[in-house]
């Protein structure tokens, strides 16, 4: 019997990026979703990585955010939910447009490692972030599904914005928006 170093790289890749979501203070159901470990692995990895005083990471609890208004709802949070969904985009975090994934291909290891990265670079660029990893994972969804939001060009500009899909307004960012008031 021989012993494959693929299997052992792929599960040490696994508990490395559990414990970057963890860092990020992700709930226990998206960490489950994109490393495929189970809850009690995550609570155990927790306990022995987390615990002690001064490495505390908090442990959010309750439901995962489901509205997509949060995106949109000031000109800060527009620009701020357009320049992580841009970060995703370039990284590769986020599918190209029209390319067909489910909820299931969306969360795996290479993309959830991407999704970090796009989050720690927003985390460095943004002063006083209002956006959660917890709402990065739920924008990522939201702009695949596509019902709601939409990650289209600025008309004046052509910098990529997210947009609510429901209102009819032309297709600005926070900034050309403000000029045309």
């Amino acid at each position: 019997m021989r012993i494959c170093d693929h299997r052992y790289s792929r599960d040490r890749f696994r508990l490395d990026l559990a414990l970057r979501f963890i860092r990020h203070e992700a709930l226990t159901q998206t960490i489950r979703a994109w490393t495929g470990l189970s809850d009690d692995r995550i609570r155990k990895l927790y306990r022995s990585y987390f615990n002690e005083p001064g490495l505390a990471v908090s442990r959010p609890r309750g439901k995962s955010p489901q509205q997509c208004a949060f995106f949109t709802r000031s000109a800060q949070h527009k620009e701020e939910s357009s320049l992580l969904a841009s970060l995703c985009s370039l990284l590769g975090a986020l599918p190209s447009a029209g390319a067909p994934v489910s909820r299931q291909t969306l969360a795996n290891l290479s993309r959830g490692e991407l999704l970090c990265q796009a989050f720690e670079v927003y985390r460095d660029l943004v002063v006083e972030p209002r956006i959660s990893f917890e709402n990065l994972v739920f924008l990522i969804r939201a702009l695949v599904e596509g019902h709601e939001l939409t990650l289209a060009s600025c008309e004046a500009c052509g910098a990529l914005t997210v947009f609510d899909r429901m209102t009819f307004k032309a297709h600005h960012c926070p900034y050309c928006a403000g000029l045309a008031d």
